[in-house]
C-alpha cells in the first residue's frame, strides 16, 4: 500500500493464500486416526459474488474452469448467493482433490478475481454426520465446522478437533471467524454408511 493510500483511507483487498491449503492432505492422517472421521472426496471452493462487469468476467472464468477441466469441476450457487466451484475424487485421494482445489483458486486468482475467494471446505464423514475443515484464504488458517440438523453446530466438537489438529494445520485464532456454512457441498448430508465419492 502507498502512502497515498494511506492518507485517503484507501485499502488493497487482501490476496489469497493458497499454499497453506498442502498442508491438509498429511494433517488429515492424524485427523482420522484421533476423530474417527474420513474423507468423503468433496472439496468446494466458494466465491463471493461480484456485480457488473465484474460478475460477467467472474461467471467467465468459473465457466472456462469447468470447461478446460473436462467436467472435474461442477458449478453450485447457493440460497445466499455464492458460487461453489465443487471436486469429487475417491476418498482415498486426498492429495489430488487439494491439488485440484488449488488449481481452481489460482486460475481465478490469476484471472484477478483472488479477492473473491471467500474459502475452501473438505468435507469428512464418521458414516452418520458430516465435518468440514474450512480454509480462509485471506487469513491462511483453518478452523473445523460440525453442522448439525436444524442449522445448529457441535460447538464442543469443534474446539475438541482444534485442539487436535493445532500441531497440524494454522488454526483460526479467532473464533469469531469459525462462520457457519450451512449447506455447503458435501455437508448438507452425510453419506450412506461406506459410500464412497466416484470421480466424474
Amino acid at each position: 500500500m502507498g502512502l497515498l493510500d494511506v492518507l485517503l483511507g484507501r485499502s488493497r483487498p487482501r490476496q489469497p493464500n493458497l499454499d497453506r491449503l498442502f498442508a491438509l492432505p498429511s494433517a488429515a492422517i492424524t485427523f482420522q486416526t484421533s476423530s474417527g472421521f474420513h474423507p468423503t472426496g468433496v472439496g468446494s471452493v466458494c466465491v463471493r459474488p461480484a456485480e457488473g462487469a465484474a460478475f460477467t468476467g467472474l461467471e467467465r472464468e468459473i465457466d472456462q474452469i469447468l470447461v478446460l477441466d473436462g467436467g472435474r469441476y461442477e458449478k453450485l450457487t447457493d440460497r445466499f448467493g455464492f458460487r461453489w466451484l465443487v471436486r469429487r475424487t475417491s476418498a482415498d485421494d486426498m492429495p489430488g482433490l487439494v491439488t485440484d482445489l488449488h488449481a481452481a483458486n489460482s486460475t481465478l486468482r490469476d484471472a484477478g478475481f483472488g479477492p473473491a475467494l471467500l474459502c475452501a471446505v473438505v468435507a469428512f464423514s464418521d458414516g452418520s454426520r458430516p465435518f468440514g475443515l474450512v480454509y480462509l484464504f485471506t487469513r491462511g488458517t483453518w478452523y473445523p465446522f460440525a453442522p448439525l440438523a436444524g442449522e445448529r453446530r457441535d460447538n464442543p466438537l469443534e474446539l475438541q478437533m482444534k485442539a487436535t489438529l493445532e500441531g497440524d494445520l494454522p488454526i483460526e485464532p479467532d473464533l469469531s471467524r469459525w462462520f457457519p456454512l450451512w449447506g455447503a457441498p458435501g455437508l448438507d448430508e452425510p453419506p450412506a454408511p461406506g459410500e464412497t465419492t466416484a470421480p466424474r
